[in-house]
């Protein structure tokens, strides 16, 4: 009769399953997360401390994650959380480019078609709503991923407040100088219609 070697190996007892089973328990991992405000409650131990800030240079909100996107992110939680181990207070604030070529050219292609009768009105509609759908989508992967941050609020490229502030910032340069008119070659991409 064969023998059972499962039972002649001394196996350390642990309360951890031996499978780890994440379609089932990352469902409720995030959930709890959630629940417990674990993000808002680090940021809230560390109140007093000095602060740090990371500036998220944002991903383009045209579609779902991927390989770049995802690495990028990771890398800044953990960053984030290694401040917010070691005395800083370091919020995270996620934030979306929603301006830009790859954003209109997805949503063009999402119109398939139809898109050769679209108005200049029309296109910003359609890529405001394309982008504004992209950022809930890639909200919800980076969370998956286990990335924290204040992802209620994100800062949005497409909101009026950053747009007038990007405005005054221009007017103060151009005003030190800094703006000036210039010859340059400019490459001219006859597919995309731009440069």
């Amino acid at each position: 009769m064969p023998q059972n070697y499962n039972d002649t190996i001394h196996k350390m007892q642990t309360p951890f399953e031996m499978r780890a089973g994440l379609p089932k328990k990352e469902p409720k991992m995030l959930e709890d997360w959630q629940n417990n405000h674990v993000y808002e409650q680090m940021i809230k131990n560390n109140e007093g401390k000095p602060q740090y800030i990371l500036h998220d240079g944002p991903p383009y909100a045209n579609g779902n994650i991927h390989m770049g996107t995802a690495l990028n992110k990771i890398i800044k939680d953990i960053i984030i959380r290694y401040k917010n181990m070691s005395g800083f207070q370091a919020p995270y604030v996620p934030g979306y480019d929603t301006h830009g070529l790859p954003i209109e050219l997805k949503a063009l292609s999402s119109l398939g078609d139809k898109k050769s009768g679209v108005s200049k009105l029309e296109l910003r509609q359609i890529c405001k709503e394309f982008a504004t759908e992209h950022i809930d989508v890639m909200n919800e992967q980076f969370q998956r991923l286990g990335v924290q941050g204040d992802f209620a609020n994100p800062y949005l490229t497409l909101r009026p407040e950053f747009e007038a502030r990007q405005v005054e910032i221009f007017g103060e340069m151009a005003k030190k100088g800094y703006i000036y008119k210039g010859m340059k070659a400019v490459y001219w991409c006859p597919e995309d219609r731009t440069a």
